[in-house]
């Protein structure tokens, strides 16, 4: 699979299953995708035009940004053999640290299961 189909898959398909590693780095830059422009937002004087260019860019990469948390964290359930309807979970404010950190340190299924064959990979 070409480089630009497997950034794809990662960031915004539920098919499949994405192991520890990938899953923890998938989110950080996920992350830095969000934090930058609100760092530039903070960095901007108050009222200029930067300002607001710099908010609507942190509004446009929390929303985007969204769907590739889901989908990370979907396929690292299906590592584990669970639903991905659990990553809804997620959205609960204090429970979603505990489930990030849990996702990010539980080893996922060794060998083939329901969502795919090996992990990192497409079903």
């Amino acid at each position: 699979m070409p480089e630009k189909q497997k950034f794809i898959w990662l960031f915004f398909s539920v098919s499949g299953r994405v192991g520890r590693a990938a899953f923890f780095l998938g989110g950080l830059l996920v992350a830095v995708v969000q934090a930058f422009p609100l760092y530039r937002f903070l960095l901007s004087p108050e009222g200029s035009p930067e300002s607001v260019m710099w908010s609507m860019l942190a509004l446009i990469a929390f929303i985007a940004s969204l769907w590739s948390n889901i989908a990370l964290a979907v396929k690292r359930l299906h590592d584990l053999d669970k639903p991905g309807l659990a990553a809804l979970i997620l959205f609960v404010p204090v429970i979603s640290l505990v489930v990030f950190l849990v996702l990010c340190l539980f080893p996922g299924q060794p060998g083939p299961n329901r969502y795919g064959r090996y992990p990192d990979s497409p079903a």
